[in-house]
């Protein structure tokens, strides 16, 4: 696939509506957002048309309307975040990431047992 374009905080709130159904129109992509969104419908456009310029959204043209699509997965978007994410604060050591986190979250039993199993499981 091809590289994972940089897509920014704003640019994801967009994403995860599209990825969620799509296709979607602009409107529909701008009234999903209204209610968590304090944003003017011509900057969910704007966000819109850069994402189509970083390649991560594409459209088919309906008469006069647009019908956007993602052109990345979703998956490998939180993979790619993750990895910079990773090597931004953490230096690349996802361990002391792991430690980090676990040391500064309320995890319930639940939480540490499901932890547990998944260590236990990449252990074999």
């Amino acid at each position: 696939m091809n590289e994972i374009p940089k897509i920014s905080e704003a640019e994801w709130e967009v994403m995860k509506i599209v990825w969620a159904d799509s296709p979607k129109t602009s409107n529909q992509i701008i009234e999903a957002l209204e209610d968590t969104k304090d944003w003017k419908p011509k900057t969910i456009k704007t966000l819109i048309s850069r994402l189509v310029s970083k390649n991560a959204l594409g459209f088919n043209e309906e008469g006069r309307k647009y019908l956007y699509y993602p052109l990345v997965n979703e998956n490998e978007c939180i993979r790619a975040e993750n990895e910079t994410f990773l090597s931004k604060v953490y230096n690349g050591a996802i361990k002391n990431m792991l430690v980090s986190f676990i040391k500064e979250s309320d995890l319930s039993k639940e939480d540490i047992e499901d932890l547990k199993k998944i260590l236990d499981e990449r252990n074999k």
